[in-house]
């Protein structure tokens, strides 16, 4: 990720497109208004921009939550604290209970609904231990775009979506985390390690740790941008697809074929379509998450 730093003083928008500086004063507004906040907070773009304007507006009345579990990558969670250590908001991170609810590891299409009802399970008891007034999370108007059963859990939870509510698209949370000095404006999408699974099958924490794995190989590789979807036993892989032929080339080939077998996987295929990202001009399979 490219690290972009400004003086905290370009806070005031001045400088924005006039609509996007309209939705930042919208937003802060929104966040004021709320007094106190638990952000719901993964240390992706979305999460880490509704974070940092939260610190901004709410100072030490805003909370950042990380949930822990088998499905959150560990190069994940270590970069969301990095993150919130750099906006300086005070971040908790509380263990979820996810894999304990057979509905969730059956990974039915709803499986997203029953880890973010975990979530905010776990985000109303803080709230409750720490006196804050509300629950916010990075939802924004392309989710409206997709089928998210995350979304239902949030609204029947009671959590505000305060991006949304200010009408900020992916293109204006990107823009703006730049516009801040935000490390993760340029951050990939990086949804959960239980997503690599197809659904239907069922979710098992160590083929997710062979799916941990054999991707942070890839980004040590060089590839950032890259998904181990796992398909029985096999694992398939996909990077950008002007990336695919890098796969291909000795000795990277041999060494993901070795790395895969070593996690645990008995077979490493290559997607030759690459990874297709819904909300960037591609289209990935029904059914299963990016």
């Amino acid at each position: 990720m490219e690290t972009v730093t400004r003086n905290r003083s370009s806070a005031s928008g001045d400088g924005l497109p006039a609509p996007l500086q309209g939705k930042y004063l919208v937003l802060k507004e929104k966040l004021r208004g709320l007094e106190s906040v638990l952000v719901a907070y993964s240390g992706g773009v979305d999460s880490a921009l509704l974070a940092r304007v939260a610190h901004d507006v709410l100072g030490d009345s805003a909370v950042a939550l990380t949930a822990v579990s088998a499905s959150l990558a560990a190069e994940e969670r270590a970069g969301a604290a990095d993150l919130a250590r750099t906006i300086g908001i005070r971040h908790l991170e509380v263990e979820s209970g996810e894999f304990e609810n057979a509905e969730y590891l059956r990974n039915s299409a709803d499986r997203c609904f029953h880890c973010k009802r975990e979530l905010f399970s776990v985000a109303a008891r803080e709230i409750q231990r720490l006196g804050l007034r509300s629950v916010v999370y990075g939802a924004i108007t392309d989710d409206l775009r997709d089928v998210r059963p995350g979304m239902r859990a949030a609204e029947a939870a009671g959590a505000r979506a305060p991006l949304l509510e200010a009408g900020f698209s992916k293109e204006d949370v990107r823009t703006l985390s730049r516009f801040l000095g935000l490390a993760a404006w340029d951050k990939p999408a990086a949804p959960c390690l239980s997503s690599r699974v197809p659904h239907g099958n069922p979710i098992r924490i160590g083929t997710l740790r062979r799916v941990e794995r054999l991707e942070a190989f890839l980004r040590r590789s060089g590839f950032q941008v890259c998904r181990v979807r796992v398909d029985g036993e096999s694992a398939r892989i996909e990077v950008e697809p002007a990336r695919v032929r890098d796969l291909l080339c000795e000795p990277l080939r041999a060494e993901l074929v070795e790395e895969g077998l070593r996690a645990g996987f008995n077979r490493v295929s290559v997607d030759l379509q690459g990874y297709r990202d819904p909300q960037g001009g591609g289209a990935a399979p029904a059914g299963r998450a990016v």
